[in-house]
Parts: C-alpha cells; sequence; structure tokens
C-alpha cells in the first residue's frame, strides 16, 4: 500500500492510498479518514460508497463528514467506483456504465469480468487490507452511501446483516433491476438473465427474504432523478411488507448533488454514531 498523501484535519488525518488489488486486477485508490480518537486506539469505521462518476474524492471534498467524524470518534473509509486504466474495459461517451460506475457488482460477463469485480473488492479484499493498516474495529462497521452507491450499501448490508450495525443512503437506486439507468449495466455486467440481478436490487432482496435491523434515507424533492431512477417509495413498500424499520425523510427543494449530501452528512454519522458504540 502507498501512501499519497496525508492531511490534518479536525484533529484526526485525511489519507489518500492506492494498492495493486487482486480482485480487480489493477491499482485502487481510496480515502481514509482517522479521527484524533485513534491514537488511543481502534475506531469504529464507517464505509462511504460513492455515486455514478465518482471516485474517492467527490465525499472527501465535497462530503463535509470528518468535523462529525472527529466529534463521534469514526473511521470513514472512501473506496473508488470501479476499477481503471488503460487495460480496463470502458465506454467513454456512457457516464451510466464501465469506469466510474461499477455498481458494486462482480461481473460475470466478457470483458468485464476480468476486472470488474468491486462487490468482492469491496467486501473482502480492501475490508481485510484496512484492518490490516489501520486502527479499526472491525466488530463495529456501518455502511452508507449516495445514489448508485447507496444501492450498493443497501445490497451489501441486506447481503452481510452480521457484519454491519448501521446502514443509510442518499438518494439510494433502490430498484435498480428496472430503473432505467441500471438496467443496461446490470445487463452487461451481469448477463440477461434477470434472477442474476436479485442480489443486487434492495427491493428483491427484502422479497427473498433478506433482512437488516432498519435503514435510514434521505431523499431531495427536487431531485431529477427521483421519479425514473431512485423512486424510494419502492423501497418503503418492501420494508412495510417485510417489517423492516425504515426511515426515510423527504428533504423539500434539495436536489441530488453534494449540497444536498453535505446537508445531512451529520445527521447520517450521528446515525451509525448510535448504532456502532
Amino acid at each position: 500500500m502507498d501512501t499519497i498523501s496525508k492531511a490534518l484535519s479536525h484533529g484526526g488525518i485525511q489519507g489518500v492510498y492506492r494498492h495493486e488489488a487482486e480482485t480487480t486486477r489493477c491499482p485502487m485508490t481510496f480515502a481514509v479518514y482517522l479521527p484524533p480518537q485513534a491514537e488511543a486506539g481502534k475506531v469504529p469505521v464507517l464505509w462511504y460508497l460513492s455515486g455514478l462518476t465518482c471516485t474517492h474524492a467527490n465525499v472527501m471534498d465535497k462530503g463535509e463528514y470528518r468535523r462529525a467524524a472527529a466529534r463521534h470518534g469514526i473511521a470513514i473509509v472512501a473506496p473508488d467506483t470501479s476499477p481503471r486504466g488503460p487495460d480496463v474495459p470502458d465506454e467513454p461517451d456512457n457516464w451510466q456504465f464501465g469506469c466510474g460506475a461499477g455498481f458494486y457488482v462482480d461481473a460475470t460477463q466478457a470483458p468485464y469480468d476480468r476486472h470488474y469485480r468491486m462487490w468482492s473488492y469491496i467486501t473482502e479484499e480492501l475490508p481485510a487490507l484496512v484492518a490490516r493498516e489501520f486502527p479499526v474495529d472491525m466488530e463495529r462497521q456501518g455502511i452508507f452511501g449516495h445514489s448508485m452507491g447507496g444501492h450498493g450499501a443497501l445490497t451489501i448490508a441486506l447481503n452481510h446483516p452480521e457484519r454491519f450495525r448501521s446502514c443509510s443512503a442518499f438518494a439510494p437506486i433502490v430498484q435498480p433491476s428496472t430503473a432505467g439507468w441500471s438496467k443496461p449495466a446490470l445487463t452487461k455486467y451481469l448477463g440477461a438473465d434477470e434472477a442474476a440481478w436479485r442480489r443486487h436490487d434492495a427491493t428483491a432482496l427484502i422479497a427473498d427474504g433478506r433482512r437488516f435491523p432498519e435503514f435510514l434515507v434521505d431523499q431531495g424533492t427536487a431531485d431529477s432523478f427521483l421519479n425514473e431512477g431512485l423512486r424510494p417509495w419502492l423501497l418503503e413498500e418492501a420494508c412495510k411488507k417485510a417489517g423492516i424499520g425504515l426511515t426515510l425523510n423527504m428533504r423539500e427543494g434539495y436536489d441530488h448533488s453534494y449540497f444536498f449530501i453535505s446537508t445531512f452528512m451529520d445527521d447520517h454519522i450521528a446515525w451509525a454514531a448510535e448504532r456502532l458504540r
């Protein structure tokens, strides 16, 4: 693991790191914020998964999470959203697929199956590296994310309820198997058999019996993707039917941007902190 940069912030350290990833077969960059409490011992860890077109840097630069993370003594890990590099297949003119749009799945279709293994990277390889290299308590993990990353957070938590004590999302894609901007990506990554998509669809996972204690979701009412891509009411219906707790906050006038995310970031970190104590 190489250290790209380190900076002091709110008494803690914001670092950026790079390593050669076995799962994605390319160098991967990620950010870690360690709060000042990490100097005295291991701290809880909160994973943040970003959305389409993003890298590790979007939330690091715009998310305004460090003050709350330092206050609550929580480490924040921000991975990249896809493999990258000259050998990684891509569709440069398609922002909804390829580099910056890994959708947190392990591709099974050529040529994407060689590199696009973000599910294994996020759930296996990167946690092992973070546990080895940083003073984090892997018995106290939470996960959250935005848009495509909200989809990733929900599906990973539902598949690994024993691992995570908290899960929340900003404007998540709650049913990617039917959303226009995610169906083409799932087809290219996972094939035409939609049964293979269910592991990566929060509403389908709940319908198939997967459970998580409770979710927090914030969604802007002025989000241009609300009605066609995000549709939080589908998650609300699924959770109600399954008896899963859901706090769904419809935020009047907010859009899909980091202005929205940064406004409610403190709420999500406080939510996680209550459950990671």
